[in-house]
């Protein structure tokens, strides 16, 4: 696995829009605050010129967010590249990548939700390590939660271990300027799926958002069961963050990753927080999953810190994870080899 290097103050952080833009009021002046607070920090800030537009779901064509996202990739000055936010269509832009400018120059790639087709895609084919975290938009609140401190934390390589929360987001408030933190109202807590008193898994980490990788399913970009292949000794831990599928989607996108293989040599698999609950026959997400993968006998971890309900650990793809959970409460610590 490769690691690219570490970023450290006055270095350049690009940031571009590979899926939708920013065009809404509030976000822009979040996007403006979070240019604002890392500048604070120490670091420099390129923007590429989609990052402040959007139609119809794209920032822009997907010719142009890929020629966009190769200007920060060419740029020796930059070290970290941060999807400005997430939306629909950001796969369309792998047909128009040029994957051997990343190949020949490893740096840090940085997004969750929609990012997931092209972080995953990275790290499982090209085995560079990728990372699945805020968007830029989140360092735009005042104050920052421990999340994005641990965020910028581990980019510098000063951190490793990461601990479950206390409350996350289970209702996002009305924002009158588009800084303000997160509104934290429920427990977090880790919910071990077969009421195991302690989970204990160790493994190379994988995944993202369930509703991009389901899609990503078999097409050339997928090069899944290769990836597997090639780390079946250390094992592999699965990590999956559902925003919108139904429960008989994720039922249905399960089946065709089990079926097709993706969970060979897995050591456990863990859900973060469902952002959506939906069913058309009263099926909840936990039983979604028990029907899917209960008889398989790997530990499974349900309302994890991970992905869209808020705050979200920082998970690092193609790292070697070690990740415990016991009386509601979680861990991850990574290790680079």
């Amino acid at each position: 696995m490769i690691y690219p290097k570490f970023i450290k103050p006055k270095d350049y952080i690009g940031v571009t829009a590979p899926s939708d833009g920013v065009i809404e009021k509030q976000d822009l002046y979040c996007l403006d605050s979070a240019i604002k607070q890392l500048k604070e920090k120490g670091f420099q800030i390129i923007e590429t010129e989609n990052v402040r537009s959007s139609l119809k779901g794209r920032s822009s064509s997907s010719v142009e967010q890929a020629k966009q996202l190769s200007e920060l990739w060419n740029n020796k000055e930059v070290s970290l590249i941060i999807c400005a936010c997430g939306g629909d269509f950001l796969l369309e832009m792998l047909s128009e990548c040029d994957f051997s400018i990343i190949r020949k120059n490893p740096k840090w790639l940085q997004g969750y939700s929609d990012p997931t087709g092209f972080l995953f895609t990275i790290t499982t084919n090209l085995d560079i390590a990728t990372i699945y975290a805020n968007n830029f938009k989140a360092f735009g609140m005042r104050p920052w939660h421990s999340s994005l401190e641990n965020n910028l934390e581990i980019l510098k390589g000063n951190l490793l271990s990461q601990n479950s929360f206390i409350k996350y987001e289970k209702k996002k408030r009305d924002t009158t300027i588009g800084d303000e933190p997160y509104y934290l109202t429920k427990k977090v807590y880790w919910e071990n799926l077969r009421k195991e008193e302690e989970i204990h898994i160790k493994g190379r980490m994988i995944g993202g958002c369930i509703d991009i990788l389901t899609d990503l399913f078999g097409t050339k970009f997928d090069k899944t069961k290769e990836f597997i292949e090639r780390y079946k000794e250390d094992g592999i831990v699965w990590y999956f963050d559902n925003c919108e599928l139904s429960s008989e989607g994720l039922i249905r996108t399960l089946w065709k990753f089990r079926d097709n293989g993706w969970f060979s040599y897995t050591k456990g698999i863990i859900f973060g927080r469902s952002m959506i609950n939906k069913s058309y026959y009263d099926i909840s997400f936990q039983e979604a999953i028990l029907h899917s993968l209960g008889d398989l006998d790997i530990p499974i971890i349900i309302n994890a810190d991970i992905g869209h309900v808020s705050p979200r650990m920082t998970i690092i793809n193609g790292a070697v994870a070690t990740i415990t959970s016991k009386n509601g409460k979680g861990k991850v610590v990574f290790e680079f080899k």
